[in-house]
This record gives structure tokens, sequence and C-alpha cells, in this order.
């Protein structure tokens, strides 16, 4: 005999005996976990919306949740979401989903969060097209979609496409012209101060930095850059921040203007480089005029591209930007939003970047 409790013996009255057709064959049902179970259908649906506590023992949970896995089943989220006047879907529009090496990080981490609370995602990419976006964005409300993140693949401002503040939204990677939304961006700043700190507990005094473009991160990881030096009592003569660019090229070229003939004693020890792909150059100019990487010149890059920065010769040591946990982040928020009711406020919240340490940075040269 079963021993209930009253709140289970209510879910009993409430939803009445377990269906006696069976299904074999077919998907499995809630009431194919009731009966397997030896509950109610009503138990059942108290498990999987939330709603066990306080209605039914541990043990009784226990026993349908053994009882669904055996079967395989799982809650039939548009139905759900339907009962709750929703659809148990997102929206990701992006700028350049197909172009970008991070772009799978960021949508993998916003994927599998959406997932682990019952929720699709769907995604549009735009190519960076205003119009399509807009277009984009009112095909999603369209289809009732219960919140969307809009995207970008590198950090900068951007025009909140039409029809956006109609829903719940989150932006990632980018902040708003209009500072009208919450957004989700990497810690840029902080991310140069962390790599001018790994060359400086090393013991390197006479640091450069090379590559950067007109952009926001170039603009933030400079000032970081130059806050830990400033606290170290640090001083970076004006010729050796070179702001050459963003590719392999840029790093080439910026690097032979520091090192190609310069005094041993007189030139850097160690590169700061706006990201992985001019690290890759400053590494290959080295090689260039014959000076070791880490013996001689320590690399710090930024990013930890993907299929790059571990297989440079050193092995690059970098920086990594948070894509994933930014994909994390904005849908964790963005489901917060829609499960409460509430529009958070439009504030930025940024995350770290993590070293990675590889093989480009040594101790400082003693000669």
């Amino acid at each position: 005999m079963i021993n209930r409790t009253g709140g289970e013996r209510a879910a009993d009255e409430m939803g009445g005996g377990a269906d006696s057709n069976g299904t074999v064959g077919s998907r499995p049902t809630s009431r194919d976990v009731a009966r397997l179970a030896g509950v109610s259908h009503t138990a059942v649906s108290f498990v999987f919306n939330g709603r066990a506590e306080g209605n039914l023992s541990p043990a009784t949970q226990e026993r349908i949740r053994e009882a669904a896995a055996q079967l395989g089943y799982r809650p039939d989220p548009l139905a759900r979401g339907l009962r709750r006047r929703r659809t148990a879907v997102i929206g990701l529009v992006t700028d350049e989903i197909a172009s970008s090496p991070f772009a799978g990080r960021l949508l993998r981490g916003a994927m599998e969060t959406a997932w682990d609370s019952d929720h699709l995602v769907v995604t549009v990419d735009s190519g960076g097209d205003p119009a399509k976006e807009d277009a984009a964005v009112a095909e999603l409300l369209d289809r009732r979609v219960d919140g969307i993140i809009y995207a970008a693949m590198s950090l900068r401002r951007v025009r909140v496409p039409e029809g956006l503040h109609r829903t719940h939204s989150v932006l990632a990677n980018c902040l708003p012209e209009d500072d009208s939304l919450p957004a989700v961006i990497p810690a840029e700043r902080a991310g140069g101060r962390t790599a001018a700190r790994l060359l400086l507990e090393a013991g390197h005094r006479r640091i450069a930095l090379v590559g950067g473009q007109h952009d926001i991160a170039s603009a933030e990881r400079l000032r970081g850059f130059r806050d830990a030096l400033r606290a170290e009592g640090v001083t970076v003569p004006k010729e050796w921040v070179v702001r050459s660019g963003g590719e392999i090229t840029s790093g080439y070229e910026g690097a032979a203007r520091l090192l190609d003939g310069a005094d041993p004693h007189r030139r850097p020890t160690g590169i700061f480089c706006y990201n992985d792909r001019v690290a890759a150059g400053v590494l290959h100019a080295a090689t260039r005029f014959g000076i070791t990487v880490p013996g001689a010149l320590s690399v710090v890059g930024y990013d930890d591209q993907e299929h790059m920065a571990a297989f440079l010769t050193p092995a690059l040591t970098t920086i990594a930007l948070p894509h994933r946990a930014m994909g994390e982040a904005a849908a964790r928020l963005l489901l917060e939003s829609i499960d409460t009711g509430r529009t958070p406020p439009a504030t930025v919240r940024r995350l770290a970047c993590p070293v990675v340490s590889r093989a480009s940075v040594g101790p400082v040269p003693t000669r």
C-alpha cells in the first residue's frame, strides 16, 4: 500500500486515475509516467511544472522522475508554453555569425543555457544589414518568441533594431547607441591590465603595445595596459605604442618598427598585442630578426582565437574573450526577465577575460 500526503490525495482527486490506453510505439506521455509510477496524472504535472514541493513527498517525486527517465519522457515545452501564454522559444539576432571565428562559442553558451530552461533558440544572421535586422525582429515577434538576444561579433555601439523594445531583450558583445537595453560585454580594460601584469610579474619593464584599431576594444585595452604600467611606475615611450591594425601583417610591421636593427639593450623585452593575429605577426617578425621567444622577447596576445593561438610557435599566452560566458549570461538575464515579467535595468555587465597561459611569456632576459 502506498502512503500519500494530503496534497497527493488532492492531486489524485483532481487528476483521476491513469489512462488505461497503451501508447506502445508512440512518444511517452505524462499519463504513461503516472501509470508506471503508480500516481495520478496531476501528480506528474506537479513535478514537471515546479509545483511538487508541499504537494508531493520527496519519495513520490523521485519515483515519478525515475519513471520518466525509464520511459524517456520529456514534458512538451510547446504545450506548457501555451498554458503559460509563452512559446518556450527565444530569438537570437546577430550581425555576422558566418564570418566570425568566435560566433560558435557565444551561440553555444546561449543555446545550452536556454535548453537547460526548456527553451529553444532560433538564430538569424543579418549579415550586418539593418533592414534585415528589422525584418528578422519583426518575424520573430510575429512568431511570439518569449524574448530576443541581439549579439554583435565585435564589441561596438549598435543601432537597436526596430521592434526590439516590444519584447524582453538583451544585447551581447555590444552596447546600444541609446543606452536603452541591458548589455553583456567583455571587461576589456581589465583585460588590458591583466595582459600588462603578466609581463610585469615576469620582470619586464621595457614593454610595448602593437596593433589596435579605432574601436572600443582597442581603446579599453590600451587604457588597462597603461593603468597597470602606471601602477608600477613604468613609463612607455610614445613610439612603443604602435597602433598598426588588427591583422597578421599589422603585427609584423609593428614589430619590425620596434625590433629591426634595435640595440638589444634598448628594445622592448615584452610586447602586448591587440589580438592573436597581431601576435602571430610579431612572432613571425621576431623569428625573421633572430630574436627568440620567450628567451629574448615575451609576447602576449588577446582573444584566444580558436585553431590559432595554441598552434603558433611558441604556443601563445593570451587573454581570452569570454564569448561562451557572454552567451550564457545574456540568456540567463533574458530568461529571468521572461520568468518575472520585469524588464531588467539598462545596465552594462562586464565579464572577466581570463588568462590562457602557454609558452610565449618568460622571465626578463638577464643579459
